[in-house]
């Protein structure tokens, strides 16, 4: 089965994927040149699964306000962009949210010795957001509701605003909890910052494709609960011999329905040789051993307490 998305991808013979502009942990280009992130390791999944390499990738960095317009304006085929799914935006833009990546929620960055440990106390001040994204209507309401506000200061890219923060201009940088890790990290000196315990939005970043293509949508949803249904075959699995058992066996199951989306059979082997499971994609990009230790907290399955539920692959 032939869809006009897979097509044009194909023939293009690379996957254009919409990103921001560099955020550790998530999308954040290297001095080689590499992108690297959970966002871009989810792109990757899907190019393997389409084009069979996980390379075939046109990155396209974005500024958040252009996230979704990427997509509607033909100069994307998938955004992974933590852009946060929701009615407003699906209702309001010709897209479709193909599935969380990562549920999180706003949050702050304080410096260590403000004395700031609630949100309420950074009242009347002013805080950095990213133009384009859902911060300041969330401070609207967060603060509103209990008869405070704060000052929204919008930049365009994740750059700008965390330059701002830094330089002093304003008192927190307000973003997903998540991102706020990898901007902390990027600070000269990450231990004089701190990101405050509480978040006063829900968040789930997910990935976005165009509504004109149910096939690519159906693609793409996928792939990304291929990532989830094999971590959790591989965790019932138990020993690391059980675990390959179990990935060979959901690639097969998952691989089966490949042509009635335009792929082969192999398609969801190829996936999990690139990248691995949801949850190598996760520490690799936000765990220990990249030098952000965030919790899996929601993200992690269902039978660990979290929110990600494993859709069965047969």
């Amino acid at each position: 089965m032939s869809t006009p998305t897979l097509d044009a991808v194909r023939g293009r013979g690379a996957l254009r994927a919409a990103v921001s502009r560099g955020i550790r942990g998530l999308s954040l280009r290297g001095e080689d040149g590499r992108w690297s992130g959970l966002d871009t390791d989810v792109a990757r999944a899907v190019a393997a699964a389409a084009l069979g390499s996980p390379d075939a990738v046109e990155w396209v960095p974005t500024d958040p306000a252009d996230r979704l317009g990427r997509l509607a304006w033909g100069e994307a085929e998938l955004t992974v962009c933590n852009v946060s799914w929701t009615l407003g935006r699906e209702a309001g833009w010709p897209v479709l949210f193909a599935g969380v990546t990562c549920y999180d929620g706003e949050g702050f960055l304080v410096r260590a010795d403000s004395g700031v440990t609630r949100p309420e106390e950074l009242a009347g001040r002013r805080v950095a957001v990213q133009a384009g994204t859902t911060s300041a209507a969330n401070l609207a309401s967060w603060y509103g509701g209990r008869g405070l506000a704060v000052e929204p200061v919008a930049f365009a890219t994740p750059g700008e605003t965390l330059a701002a923060y830094a330089a002093g201009e304003c008192a927190a940088y307000v973003l997903d909890r998540v991102a706020l890790a990898g901007e902390r990290a990027a600070l000269a000196d990450p231990s004089a910052h701190r990101i405050l315990d509480a978040a006063i939005s829900r968040e789930p970043m997910a990935a976005a494709v165009r509504d004109d293509d149910a096939s690519w949508f159906r693609l793409c949803r996928w792939v990304l609960q291929l990532l989830l249904s094999a971590e959790y075959e591989a965790v019932e699995a138990g020993d690391a011999a059980e675990r390959d058992k179990a990935l060979a066996r959901a690639a097969e199951a998952a691989g089966a329905h490949g042509p009635a989306v335009g792929l082969d059979t192999d398609w969801a082997a190829r996936v999990l040789d690139a990248v691995g499971t949801y949850a190598d994609v996760y520490e690799r990009n936000l765990g220990p051993a990249a030098g952000l230790a965030v919790p899996r907290g929601l993200n992690e399955l269902w039978t660990r307490g979290g929110l990600h539920y494993a859709v069965p692959l047969h």
